[in-house]
Protein backbone atom coordinates (compact mmCIF):
# COMPACT_ATOMS: atom_id res chain seq x y z
CA UNK A 1 0.00 0.00 0.00
CA UNK A 2 1.33 3.63 -0.19
CA UNK A 3 3.59 5.01 1.89
CA UNK A 4 1.17 6.92 4.84
CA UNK A 5 4.61 8.49 6.19
CA UNK A 6 3.04 11.80 4.61
CA UNK A 7 -0.73 11.42 5.36
CA UNK A 8 -2.38 12.87 7.71
CA UNK A 9 -1.71 12.15 11.46
CA UNK A 10 -4.82 10.08 11.96
CA UNK A 11 -4.05 7.82 8.85
CA UNK A 12 -0.63 7.51 10.44
CA UNK A 13 -2.02 5.90 13.50
CA UNK A 14 -4.00 2.88 11.57
CA UNK A 15 -4.34 -0.09 13.26
CA UNK A 16 -2.52 -3.41 12.15
CA UNK A 17 -6.60 -4.59 11.66
CA UNK A 18 -6.83 -1.06 9.68
CA UNK A 19 -4.08 -1.85 7.52
CA UNK A 20 -4.75 -5.25 6.82
CA UNK A 21 -8.43 -4.04 5.88
CA UNK A 22 -7.33 -1.67 3.64
CA UNK A 23 -4.90 -3.99 1.92
CA UNK A 24 -7.54 -6.32 1.21
CA UNK A 25 -10.05 -4.10 -0.03
CA UNK A 26 -7.62 -2.91 -2.54
CA UNK A 27 -7.04 -6.60 -3.77
CA UNK A 28 -10.46 -6.98 -3.89
CA UNK A 29 -10.92 -4.02 -6.07
CA UNK A 30 -8.45 -4.32 -8.16
CA UNK A 31 -9.59 -7.75 -9.03
CA UNK A 32 -12.94 -6.59 -10.10
CA UNK A 33 -11.56 -3.58 -12.22
CA UNK A 34 -8.46 -6.18 -13.70
CA UNK A 35 -7.84 -4.64 -16.95
CA UNK A 36 -9.67 -1.58 -16.28
CA UNK A 37 -7.43 0.11 -13.79
CA UNK A 38 -4.07 -0.35 -12.44
CA UNK A 39 -2.94 -1.03 -8.41
CA UNK A 40 -2.21 3.22 -8.37
CA UNK A 41 -5.13 4.30 -9.67
CA UNK A 42 -7.10 1.56 -7.10
CA UNK A 43 -4.94 2.89 -4.17
CA UNK A 44 -5.79 6.85 -4.67
CA UNK A 45 -9.41 6.04 -5.08
CA UNK A 46 -9.43 3.71 -1.90
CA UNK A 47 -7.27 5.99 0.14
CA UNK A 48 -9.00 9.52 -0.57
CA UNK A 49 -12.07 7.50 -0.59
CA UNK A 50 -10.89 6.95 2.97
CA UNK A 51 -9.86 10.57 3.54
CA UNK A 52 -13.82 10.90 3.14
CA UNK A 53 -14.86 9.62 6.08
CA UNK A 54 -11.85 9.78 8.69
CA UNK A 55 -11.78 11.11 10.99
CA UNK A 56 -15.76 11.66 11.65
CA UNK A 57 -16.79 7.58 11.37
CA UNK A 58 -16.36 4.76 13.21
CA UNK A 59 -12.87 3.38 12.55
CA UNK A 60 -14.41 0.00 13.24
CA UNK A 61 -16.14 0.12 9.18
CA UNK A 62 -14.12 2.71 7.93
CA UNK A 63 -12.37 0.69 5.19
CA UNK A 64 -14.92 -1.04 4.37
CA UNK A 65 -16.70 2.76 3.45
CA UNK A 66 -14.09 3.20 2.02
CA UNK A 67 -14.12 0.30 0.15
CA UNK A 68 -18.01 1.16 -0.83
CA UNK A 69 -17.25 4.23 -2.21
CA UNK A 70 -14.08 3.81 -3.71
CA UNK A 71 -15.73 0.81 -5.84
CA UNK A 72 -19.05 3.89 -6.45
CA UNK A 73 -16.50 6.06 -8.01
CA UNK A 74 -14.56 3.32 -9.52
CA UNK A 75 -17.44 2.60 -11.65
CA UNK A 76 -18.39 6.13 -12.40
CA UNK A 77 -15.02 6.47 -13.85
CA UNK A 78 -15.27 3.63 -15.70
CA UNK A 79 -18.58 5.04 -17.48
CA UNK A 80 -17.31 8.75 -17.83
CA UNK A 81 -14.24 6.96 -20.00
CA UNK A 82 -16.28 4.30 -22.13
CA UNK A 83 -15.29 0.99 -20.63
CA UNK A 84 -18.33 0.20 -19.45
CA UNK A 85 -21.13 0.50 -21.60
CA UNK A 86 -24.35 -1.54 -20.99
CA UNK A 87 -27.30 0.90 -22.33
CA UNK A 88 -28.81 1.54 -18.58
CA UNK A 89 -29.71 5.13 -17.27
CA UNK A 90 -27.74 6.48 -14.43
CA UNK A 91 -29.23 8.78 -11.66
CA UNK A 92 -27.98 10.73 -8.95
CA UNK A 93 -29.80 11.79 -6.44
CA UNK A 94 -28.08 14.63 -4.01
CA UNK A 95 -29.59 16.95 -1.02
CA UNK A 96 -27.65 18.69 1.50
CA UNK A 97 -26.67 15.95 4.12
CA UNK A 98 -27.20 12.68 1.91
CA UNK A 99 -28.99 11.44 5.06
CA UNK A 100 -32.45 11.81 4.21
CA UNK A 101 -34.11 12.71 0.96
CA UNK A 102 -31.54 11.48 -1.12
CA UNK A 103 -31.66 8.26 0.75
CA UNK A 104 -35.37 7.17 0.19
CA UNK A 105 -35.09 8.55 -3.47
CA UNK A 106 -32.71 6.41 -3.85
CA UNK A 107 -34.42 3.85 -2.13
CA UNK A 108 -37.21 3.75 -3.90
CA UNK A 109 -35.41 4.28 -7.58
CA UNK A 110 -33.16 0.90 -6.51
CA UNK A 111 -36.16 -1.09 -5.37
CA UNK A 112 -38.41 -0.10 -8.16
CA UNK A 113 -35.96 -0.12 -10.79
CA UNK A 114 -34.07 -3.64 -10.00
CA UNK A 115 -31.14 -3.95 -12.32
CA UNK A 116 -32.50 -2.35 -15.05
CA UNK A 117 -31.08 1.30 -14.02
CA UNK A 118 -28.52 2.67 -11.65
CA UNK A 119 -28.88 5.14 -9.05
CA UNK A 120 -26.30 6.89 -6.65
CA UNK A 121 -26.69 9.53 -4.01
CA UNK A 122 -24.63 12.28 -2.44
CA UNK A 123 -24.28 15.14 -0.32
CA UNK A 124 -22.67 18.76 -0.51
CA UNK A 125 -22.20 18.63 3.44
CA UNK A 126 -22.69 14.57 4.25
CA UNK A 127 -23.55 14.01 8.20
CA UNK A 128 -22.68 11.34 9.72
CA UNK A 129 -25.58 9.09 9.39
CA UNK A 130 -28.55 8.23 8.15
CA UNK A 131 -31.86 9.97 9.63
CA UNK A 132 -33.46 7.21 11.63
CA UNK A 133 -37.17 8.75 10.78
CA UNK A 134 -36.52 7.62 7.49
CA UNK A 135 -34.91 4.48 7.68
CA UNK A 136 -37.77 3.65 9.83
CA UNK A 137 -40.58 5.21 7.32
CA UNK A 138 -38.78 2.95 4.68
CA UNK A 139 -39.36 0.40 6.47
CA UNK A 140 -43.06 0.53 6.19
CA UNK A 141 -42.41 -0.24 2.79
CA UNK A 142 -40.56 -2.73 2.86
CA UNK A 143 -37.44 -1.53 1.66
CA UNK A 144 -34.01 -1.28 4.24
CA UNK A 145 -31.99 1.55 3.44
CA UNK A 146 -30.02 1.24 7.09
CA UNK A 147 -27.31 0.06 5.26
CA UNK A 148 -26.81 3.19 3.13
CA UNK A 149 -24.12 6.10 4.46
CA UNK A 150 -23.96 9.63 4.02
CA UNK A 151 -21.24 10.53 1.57
CA UNK A 152 -20.34 13.27 -0.42
CA UNK A 153 -20.39 13.97 -4.34
CA UNK A 154 -17.73 13.66 -6.58
CA UNK A 155 -16.79 14.80 -9.94
CA UNK A 156 -16.71 11.33 -11.58
CA UNK A 157 -20.12 10.29 -10.23
CA UNK A 158 -21.54 13.06 -11.16
CA UNK A 159 -20.01 13.13 -14.86
CA UNK A 160 -21.31 9.41 -15.11
CA UNK A 161 -25.12 10.41 -14.33
CA UNK A 162 -27.38 11.18 -17.56
CA UNK A 163 -29.81 12.67 -14.78
CA UNK A 164 -29.09 14.52 -11.47
CA UNK A 165 -31.98 15.12 -8.72
CA UNK A 166 -30.88 17.87 -6.68
CA UNK A 167 -32.73 18.80 -3.36
CA UNK A 168 -32.07 21.19 -1.34
CA UNK A 169 -28.53 21.97 -1.51
CA UNK A 170 -28.95 24.79 -3.75
CA UNK A 171 -25.52 26.50 -5.65
CA UNK A 172 -23.12 23.90 -3.65
CA UNK A 173 -24.88 20.81 -5.78
CA UNK A 174 -22.33 20.58 -8.89
CA UNK A 175 -23.00 21.27 -12.27
CA UNK A 176 -21.62 19.83 -15.80
CA UNK A 177 -22.18 20.45 -19.26
CA UNK A 178 -24.62 18.13 -20.94
CA UNK A 179 -25.76 16.76 -17.87
CA UNK A 180 -29.77 16.82 -17.16
CA UNK A 181 -30.38 18.46 -14.09
CA UNK A 182 -33.74 18.33 -12.08
CA UNK A 183 -34.75 20.39 -8.90
CA UNK A 184 -37.28 18.76 -6.66
CA UNK A 185 -38.41 20.83 -4.44
CA UNK A 186 -38.75 18.35 -0.97
CA UNK A 187 -39.02 19.31 2.41
CA UNK A 188 -35.91 18.26 4.30
CA UNK A 189 -36.59 15.21 7.34
CA UNK A 190 -34.23 15.92 9.66
CA UNK A 191 -35.34 16.65 12.94
CA UNK A 192 -39.12 14.94 11.96
CA UNK A 193 -40.45 11.85 13.64
CA UNK A 194 -41.52 9.15 11.52
CA UNK A 195 -45.17 10.52 10.99
CA UNK A 196 -44.25 13.71 9.50
CA UNK A 197 -41.66 11.50 7.15
CA UNK A 198 -44.72 9.67 5.69
CA UNK A 199 -45.59 12.40 3.61
CA UNK A 200 -42.30 12.81 2.00
CA UNK A 201 -41.78 9.67 1.62
CA UNK A 202 -44.79 9.21 -0.60
CA UNK A 203 -44.21 12.51 -2.53
CA UNK A 204 -40.63 11.02 -3.41
CA UNK A 205 -42.45 7.90 -4.66
CA UNK A 206 -44.43 9.84 -6.73
CA UNK A 207 -41.73 11.94 -8.25
CA UNK A 208 -39.33 8.47 -8.48
CA UNK A 209 -42.22 6.63 -10.09
CA UNK A 210 -42.62 9.30 -12.35
CA UNK A 211 -38.60 9.13 -13.31
CA UNK A 212 -38.47 5.58 -14.06
CA UNK A 213 -41.87 6.27 -16.39
CA UNK A 214 -39.88 9.62 -18.01
CA UNK A 215 -36.56 7.26 -18.43
CA UNK A 216 -38.94 4.35 -20.04
CA UNK A 217 -37.54 1.93 -16.94
CA UNK A 218 -40.70 -0.65 -15.84
CA UNK A 219 -41.31 -0.35 -12.23
CA UNK A 220 -41.83 -3.80 -10.48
Amino acid sequence: MTDLSAAPSWRRDLSIDQQLALTTAATRLAAEFDGIYGTETIERFLHSSYDQFAPASIPHFLPLLAERFARQRLQALARVEGHHRDGKPVVLFLCTHNAGRSQIALGFFTHLAGDAAIAWSGGSEPGTEINTAAVAAMAERGIDISGEYPKPWTDEVVRAADVVITMGCGDACPTFPGTRYQNWDVDDPAGLDVAAVRPIRDDLERRVRALLEDLHVPAR
